[in-house]
């Protein structure tokens, strides 16, 4: 069987938690391929409803098993806090994997991230203070701190001494912070080393021999499109690779093997953080998908800002992803309006654009273009089919199909597993 990536495609917290955990049971493997406790994903499973930072969703999948990949970045006290809290309400995890190639957040990478924060001011990123942006950089600076690490004392207290040389200058002469002790770095690393130790193992080589056995394999990714570090709204993005290339290098899984891309999409659209947002609503309306939607970060809990679904950003996320699948999730959050609008195109100082702006400038400056839907005021929790959605929902879907550049394979009509329609089998 191909591997499978799951891929958000506006600027995250689209429901990819749902979409991978439908899949999860019908799956060997779930792979967490970029990121790290930096965002989550919240699944509802009957009455329970659990909410994952780090863990891949297949971890609530009994037949599966989950991977954490080579390109998270991993806070291995949140790892085992969350292992304690699923084991302490039944869930077994005992098959959780780990990538020995995975590097791990130092607490002065933590460090780092927050006073950096606070330093910039109005030019903040909006980062979540969890040490992620850091660890991305010394691993591109070959300065970082790796899973296999833990279990060599001598290279880690190296690597951390290393490491310090250049994060002690910086948080004492810029930052004014106090320089963080080598000794009391590789003590906290090491706490968990021999806990950890079963779970690691060459994971890219677990999954591709997974391949050649003919099983399939679920890439699950963090954060989303428009965050992603090369094809995201720059410099307001992630520090990984969260686009359907980025599901390769962060699990060791060839391109060749990647048979198909299931962007997740929101009916309406949402981010977290600052950076430029077309469709950001102000008004009653924004209030009014605030609430319903329940849009509230699974990590940070900070408030999501709201706006209307972009068609542009859609198509953007079906070209950068080879999208060969859409789940539209919340649709049921615009029941009870009396029109919905879609962004359909930008207008920049005047000209047209069909398709993303070249400059970060001009998507800055691009005022929506909308089309209007009618509403409708029917419950939709309960359909299971297409065909139960009342005619405005269903003419909805299929406008935002013909425009987003795929097909539409999925419908979430409420935050539970079963609060599903499928239009198109996803495997």
């Amino acid at each position: 069987m191909p591997a499978i990536a799951i891929i958000g495609a506006q600027w995250g917290d689209e429901g990819k938690g749902k979409a991978t955990d439908l899949l999860g049971s019908r799956v060997d493997y779930v792979v967490k391929f970029n990121g790290g406790n930096n965002a989550g994903h919240t699944v509802v499973i009957g009455d329970e409803k659990y909410a994952l930072h780090l863990l891949p969703s297949g971890i609530l999948s009994a037949n599966c098993t989950p991977v954490i990949g080579n390109g998270v970045v991993i806070d291995v006290d949140v790892l085992f806090e969350e292992l304690d809290a699923l084991e302490a309400r039944g869930v077994e995890v005992g098959k959780l994997k780990v990538s020995a190639s995975a590097h791990v957040i130092a607490s002065y990478n933590r460090s780092v991230d927050k006073v950096a924060e606070r330093f910039l001011g109005s030019r903040r990123i909006g980062t979540t203070g969890r040490g992620i942006g850091p660890t991305y950089a010394d691993k591109m600076n070959r300065i970082g701190i790796r899973v296999q690490d833990l279990f060599d004392e001598k290279i880690l207290r190296a690597k951390v001494e290393g490491a310090l040389e250049l994060k002690s200058q910086i948080l004492t002469k810029i930052y004014n912070r106090r320089a963080p002790d080598v000794d009391a770095v590789v003590e906290e690393l090491l706490a968990h080393a021999e806990r950890l130790r079963p779970m690691v193992c060459d994971t890219g080589l677990l999954l591709n021999q997974a391949l050649d056995r003919d099983e399939t394999v679920l890439l699950e990714g963090g954060q989303a499109t428009l965050l992603d570090v090369d094809h995201g709204t720059y410099p307001f993005v992630t520090s990984s690779s969260a686009t359907s290339g980025g599901a390769c290098t962060g699990s060791g899984i060839p391109p060749r093997r990647l048979d198909r891309v299931i962007g997740i999409v929101k009916a309406y659209t949402t981010r977290v953080g600052e950076g430029p947002f077309p469709t950001e609503l102000f008004d009653d309306f924004g209030a009014h998908l605030s609430k319903v939607g329940a849009e509230f970060g699974v990590t940070t809990g900070r408030a999501r800002r709201c706006g209307w679904f972009d068609a542009v950003i859609a198509r953007y996320a079906a070209r950068v992803n080879g999208v060969t699948d859409f789940v539209l999730t919340k649709l049921d959050v615009l029941t009870g309006l009396e029109q919905v609008p879609v962004c359909v195109a930008y207008e920049v100082d005047g000209v047209r654009h069909d398709e993303m702006p070249v400059s970060q400038t001009d998507f800055h400056h691009a005022k929506p273009v909308y089309e209007y839907f009618p509403g409708w005021w029917e419950d939709i929790s309960e359909a299971r089919t297409f065909e139960d959605l009342p005619k405005n929902a269903q003419d909805y879907v299929l406008a935002v199909e013909k425009m987003s550049g795929a097909r539409i394979s999925v419908v979430g009509v409420g935050p539970s597993r079963a609060a599903t329609i499928v239009r198109h089998d996803l495997l």
